[in-house]
């Protein structure tokens, strides 16, 4: 089945360029999200990847109360606002309420819909009531399947911009583990269908008041959604993980990213090109 095709500020989403959702988990400080901002995105002209640069006004799911959250919506929106004038690309930040879509919606080229969320109906119809582009986490407790369900609320408000991303499912305490069937259930819909590489290797609350994660497995990871067929990739990248305020220790070091994505970039060509085998050429 043909993807729906989202174009996002040039990003053109579930067409046959594989696209990059990246940044920090959080934004830290105004100057250190405009430079990763600026950072990523030249990274990603220089491999000619689609980007569209992430990173959370708000991490409403801290493990810890002490835990650091973020600016908050609106010093956040006046950041990212910055980096889309700066940086030049389309930024997705999380909500966490319903008030917050309509808030969020004139800053935000896509909004997302947190994993642990992705049930709560008046939270995903608000997001897909604004009709900007929505990503909808699939929830660590969720089937593949299930999400069919989610996807039929946003699309149930006429908004056809919706793209599901897959993070992972709890595997026993403090685990998660990707299952790869998740990516043609997802697909069979419609929708463009992300990897998100580094949520997955999180290891939730494994660390006691923080969560603990293994990024040695990130390049394994992403060369086996690639492999299986998905439109986009989602990492957190950070120039320092060690010193992360949130989620660094399953962050890609932003000095790995240009070489991981030139390497995944050729497999995605070769994974086109096998796809092409026997297809009927396009005489249109």
């Amino acid at each position: 089945m043909s993807r729906h095709r989202i174009d996002i500020c040039g990003v053109i989403c579930g067409g046959p360029r594989l696209f990059l959702i990246a940044g920090p988990c959080v934004i830290e400080s105004a100057a250190h999200v405009e430079k990763m901002a600026l950072s990523i995105s030249e990274i990603c002209r220089e491999c000619r990847m689609p980007l569209i640069f992430k990173a959370s006004f708000d991490k409403a799911n801290r493990t810890s109360l002490r835990s650091y959250r973020g600016p908050g919506i609106n010093e956040g929106l006046s950041i990212l606002l910055g980096v889309k004038r700066k940086a030049g690309v389309p930024v997705l930040s999380d909500i966490h309420d319903p008030a917050q879509a309509e808030i969020a919606a004139p800053i935000l080229d896509i909004l997302q819909i947190p994993a642990f969320l992705s049930r709560q109906t008046d939270l995903v119809i608000a997001a897909a009531k604004t009709q900007k582009p929505v990503n909808i986490k699939k929830g660590q407790f969720l089937a593949p399947w299930n999400m069919k369900e989610t996807l039929d609320k946003a699309l149930s408000t006429g908004n056809c911009d919706i793209m599901l991303t897959e993070r992972g499912a709890s595997f026993g305490y403090n685990n998660l583990v990707v299952d790869f069937r998740s990516f043609p259930i997802m697909s069979e819909w419609g929708q463009p269908v992300i990897l998100d590489v580094t949520h997955s290797l999180q290891l939730p609350g494994a660390a006691g008041d923080c969560s603990g994660g293994q990024p040695q497995y990130i390049e394994t990871l992403a060369r086996a959604g690639v492999a299986a067929g998905i439109d986009g990739l989602f990492m957190e990248v950070h120039d320092n993980p060690a010193q992360a305020l949130s989620d660094g220790t399953n962050s890609l070091n932003l000095r790995d990213l240009p070489a991981l994505l030139k390497r995944l970039l050729r497999l995605h060509e070769t994974v086109s090109s096998l796809d092409s085998v026997g297809k009927p050429a396009d005489r249109s």
